[in-house]
């Protein structure tokens, strides 16, 4: 797929006035808190732990020390486990791909446990419980 001179210009563009509002300047894995600690241009330090990461929950830390910053500082590399993180998407609350979240979401909302979950499930469980699925 052929870029064109104007694309080309519009996104180098889009990337400058992105990096305007901050870019990182360094970035390490804090073995004692389980964070990824990122400076950035602006002085200000981001934390945020790599369990809440798509790809990276079950790294070793040895392999969550090897952080690498992308060139335009916007972006977040782990060389040996082949994960990307887009810092912008990260100060925005996304850890992960929108299907990951996705998933994420739902799974904290199923362990959830509110008044009106306990007696639903009180309600369904003197019915007989949870129908059982047909197979095919």
């Amino acid at each position: 797929m052929a870029i064109t001179e104007s694309e080309y210009r519009k996104a180098n563009q889009a990337a400058q006035d992105r990096r305007a509002s901050g870019y990182a300047v360094s970035a390490r894995y804090d073995r004692r808190s389980g964070r990824v600690a990122v400076r950035m241009s602006t002085g200000v330090e981001i934390r945020f732990p790599t369990h809440l990461v798509e790809g990276l929950a079950k790294a070793s830390p040895e392999d969550l020390a090897n952080i690498e910053i992308s060139p335009s500082g916007l972006g977040l590399h782990w060389p040996s486990l082949d994960v990307d993180l887009y810092l912008p998407g990260v100060i925005a609350g996304q850890f992960g791909s929108p299907s990951w979240m996705a998933a994420q979401l739902g799974a904290a909302g199923g362990k959830a446990r509110t008044p009106a979950k306990a007696a639903s499930a009180r309600i369904n469980g003197r019915k007989g419980g949870r129908p059982r699925t047909k197979s095919a």
